[in-house]
């Protein structure tokens, strides 16, 4: 059985810490961190009494995989120990891959994979096949309620009053890697996407704040010399965060499966 750990108990990480906690003769619970022991045993609940916690350096010692569902700041505690010891790390702060790109360079020397989960989006498959041939452009355009975007450092620095919207606001225009730094823990989708494809620095982004959707709606515009396609998704928010749509921790069960999985189809 693959053993798994999951840093952060937050909207994606408790149910993936539970779906693995459940997951007999596939995987096993190996550990847990969270911003204290009292919080993670008050969120796991009854039946998980007995799953070692610790502190997110700690995770890759007691795992094969692990899951970094941390808040932005804490992502290399996590992720580094785990590249250095030659083990599977799944990150969902992707974002911080940009500004922790060693960590990539790292895992060629020591083994390491870096398993990206699809997330909120769709599609990668297509623009990973894209990218292989002649791949021109790639946009991505972000609508989220306004309650989503309300403390992102960018909506904060700037002053900007979300509460009392009329209508769509484009809050940012620009590319993946600017987006990145404005909207850490907003974004982690079109990082994905700009990973798959073109790069953090040419695949572009708008991100609005829209009053009339209820949905975080992602709407992405790929051209290749060999094929050219739009594609869109609607997440309903978490009742926890509504910067993280439902799909999310779906993704990374389906990503964790795919790991062992004998048939596997797609990412």
């Amino acid at each position: 059985m693959m053993r798994v750990a999951v840093g952060g108990l937050g909207a994606v990480g408790l149910p993936v810490a539970r779906f693995v906690a459940g997951a007999a003769g596939m995987f096993t619970l190996g550990a847990v961190s969270s911003s204290s022991e009292a919080s993670a045993r008050a969120k796991l609940g009854q039946g998980l009494e007995d799953i070692p916690f610790c502190t997110a350096d700690a995770l890759s010692e007691r795992a094969d995989v692990v899951v970094e569902c941390l808040p932005p700041e804490h992502f290399r505690a996590a992720a580094e120990p785990t590249v250095n010891a030659g083990k599977i790390l799944m990150p969902l702060s992707v974002t911080q891959l940009l500004v922790n790109w060693d960590l990539v360079e790292m895992a060629e020397t020591t083994g390491a994979r870096i398993v990206v989960p699809t997330g909120a989006l769709l599609g990668l498959d297509a623009v990973r096949a894209a990218r292989e041939g002649t791949l021109n452009s790639v946009k991505m355009v972000t609508r989220k309620p306004p309650a989503g975007l309300a403390s992102a450092p960018f909506v904060k620095e700037q002053g900007i009053d979300l509460s009392a919207l009329a209508g769509p606001l484009k809050l940012y225009e620009g590319s993946v890697r600017d987006a990145a730094q404005k909207f850490p823990a907003n974004v982690n989708v079109s990082v994905a996407l700009s990973l798959a494809g073109l790069g953090p620095d040419d695949t572009r982004y708008e991100i609005w704040a829209d009053p009339a959707v209820t949905r975080n709606t992602h709407s992405v515009t790929v051209d290749a010399d060999e094929v050219s396609f739009e594609m869109s998704i609607a997440n309903v928010p978490t009742e926890e965060t509504p910067a993280t749509g439902k799909l999310t921790p779906l993704s990374t069960i389906a990503a964790l499966k795919g790991l062992s999985q004998t048939l596997k189809v797609g990412s």
